[in-house]
């Protein structure tokens, strides 16, 4: 098929049913298939935007120069407007109960939503032109030796024998270290793919021992696809936590690749989350683990740099000598005081993990239409949590989730001062931009837990009051 080739929606939408990966950039018909595999952001992420245009999803996570590369896989050109078709990953099945995204939009008529995304890509200029995207390697000088000095304390306190107080500086130096690798991933430092994923497995890996392979493969979806329940693996933590009701329809998780069951285990503690949910987020990093390992001996990366396996296994084995050899075994004298290190270390690293889940679960997790603008969907699913400009070293400046979740690749050293921009853009095309302090997004996180603590409940009575009264076995069922 000629590249200057004209084609209609019907045979965009034939293509699409004979199996192949259709993407649509601008005007442009784009054939994914022989690049699914190679992605560096993983399949999925390219699966979620088949049928789609996603012109804008392109634009917040590549460089120019990866746009132009794209131009090869292009098979023709739009005759007209392009309406969005159901990506055939979010399709339920008969065998999987998939929360599916509706029709049609419930928020705007179409037109409104086509001049709210030209305003938006005006506006990513704008920023461009103030620089924001231009990255500050002063702060990364400056949190560099911060965080030199706190691994410096670590190792005097534990030198000393402060072994417990040792374990909790530990914890602050992951703490930071995280968003060092979260830039990394993002390419929001050098802007070079092959330098930052290096920076970024050195310390995700080899400091951190978690994966910056699963942590993007994982972290793309999030973004395209942020708080949908079948999809967005950020929010799918049964059996410990729902922050929706309709997880206990034991939805299929399409990044899983399996059922999500609403356990008889999850019918027990979900109707007392909000008393967990700290308790649950302070055994965060011990999950990453598991996910980290899970990604990289089941080889679940892509055929593209494979090397990156072999680096982000060498960075394992590197981690576990210096920390579980070295740190743990030589250090520190008895069994009792090495498991004190290991949890105390561990759990001191719950606030980030509840900073950024303070960032979506209160937020809305039901579905819109097809063609809802990127803008929109990061604004309806995201809010930003509000600081003191002198604890933005405490929050990584990551606090500002929604304006991160606008702009991925900006640094983000620069996320402040863009808040004060994305405010008045919102306002100037009827979003809402949501922010709050840091005591209400954890009163609304914890109400909305609560709420669906109370649903699970009600359900559980609702059952237990059937099966007692057995009406069903009489034929009175209705």
């Amino acid at each position: 098929m000629a590249k200057d080739s004209l084609l209609s929606p019907s045979d965009i939408e034939a293509l699409i049913e004979k199996g192949h990966a259709i993407v649509i950039l601008g005007r442009l018909a784009l054939k994914l298939d022989a690049w699914l595999q190679y992605h560096p952001g993983g399949e999925k992420s390219i699966q979620h935007m088949i049928g789609k245009d996603a012109t804008d999803e392109i634009n917040a996570f590549h460089s120019a120069a990866a746009k132009k590369q794209m131009v090869r896989f292009q098979i023709g050109t739009l005759e007209k407007k392009w309406s969005n078709l159901i990506p055939p990953i979010q399709q339920a099945t008969k065998k999987h109960n998939i929360q599916e995204t509706c029709e049609n939009s419930t928020f705007s008529p179409q037109n409104d939503l086509d001049i709210m995304a030209e305003s938006f890509r005006e506006f990513i200029r704008t920023l461009e032109r103030e620089g924001l995207f231009d990255c500050n390697y002063w702060s990364y000088l400056t949190e560099t030796i911060r965080i030199v000095l706190v691994f410096t304390l670590m190792l005097l306190l534990l030198l000393a024998g402060w072994y417990c107080t040792s374990a909790v500086v530990m914890g602050c130096f992951w703490h930071q270290l995280v968003f060092i690798a979260h830039d990394a991933g993002h390419m929001g430092i050098t802007h070079n793919y092959h330098i930052d994923t290096m920076i970024g497995m050195i310390v995700a890996n080899h400091i951190g021992g978690l994966s910056l392979g699963w942590w993007k493969r994982s972290h793309n979806i999030h973004h395209l696809v942020t708080n949908s329940p079948s999809h967005d693996p950020d929010i799918e933590h049964l059996p410990f936590l729902a922050i929706s009701p309709n997880f206990f329809k034991s939805l299929y998780s399409t990044y899983y690749d399996r059922v999500m069951p609403y356990t008889t285990l999850a019918q027990a503690v979900i109707p007392y989350q909000a008393w967990l949910y700290y308790f649950f987020l302070s055994f965060g990093r011990f999950n990453l683990y598991v996910l980290s390992w899970d990604y990289i001996f089941n080889d679940l990366g892509p055929r593209s740099n494979k090397w990156h396996r072999i680096f982000e296994i060498s960075g394992h084995i590197f981690f576990w000598t210096w920390f579980g050899y070295f740190l743990l075994y030589l250090a520190i004298p008895t069994w009792s005081l090495r498991i004190a290190f290991i949890m105390i270390s561990h759990m001191v690293t719950m606030p980030l993990h509840c900073q950024f889940t303070l960032s979506h679960f209160a937020m809305a997790t039901s579905t819109t239409g097809l063609n809802e603008p990127w803008p929109q969907q990061q604004l309806r699913t995201t809010m930003d949590v509000n600081c003191p400009t002198w604890l933005d070293w405490f929050h990584g400046g990551l606090q500002f989730q929604a304006v991160h979740h606008l702009f991925p690749r900006m640094p983000r050293h620069n996320l402040r001062k863009a808040s004060g921009y994305v405010r008045e853009w919102s306002k100037s095309v009827g979003l809402k931009y949501e922010i709050y302090g840091f005591q209400e997004c954890n009163g609304r996180v914890l109400g909305r837990l609560a709420e669906v603590a109370r649903q699970a409940r009600f359900l559980n009575e609702c059952q237990k009051h059937i099966i007692e009264k057995a009406d069903y076995v009489r034929g009175e069922w209705e």
